[in-house]
């Protein structure tokens, strides 16, 4: 695999089902972890395909600190791209770049 060789970029609206506390790096950044679920229908192969799931995420800077407002059930249009948990772990997490909030719409 060669760096910088592809596109990872991600854009998902989802729901905010839970946070952990706001805590911040030894360089003093602010960092939120969380979990949003998603669901909507999509088209595969011709067909509508329901699709739920539930994807962790992380926010780094001004991202965790308007997560850190947001209550759980809250809406957010959020991009951001997909990086591996850690060095030892192959699991994705979503790395929240930016965050918008959907206004009355409690569904993802």
């Amino acid at each position: 695999m060669t760096a910088g060789a592809g596109l990872n970029r991600v854009e998902l609206t989802g729901t905010l089902i839970e946070r952990k506390a706001l805590r911040f790096t030894p360089a003093g950044v602010p960092v939120m972890e969380c979990v949003i679920g998603h669901c909507s229908e999509q088209v595969e192969a011709g067909s509508p395909r329901r699709v739920e799931c539930e994807i962790p995420a992380i926010a780094l800077g001004d991202s965790a600190r308007w997560m850190q407002d947001a209550a759980a059930g809250t809406t957010m249009r959020m991009t951001g791209f997909l990086a591996a948990r850690s060095r030892n772990s192959k699991q994705l997490r979503l790395h929240v770049t930016t965050i918008e909030f959907v206004e009355g719409n409690q569904n993802g």
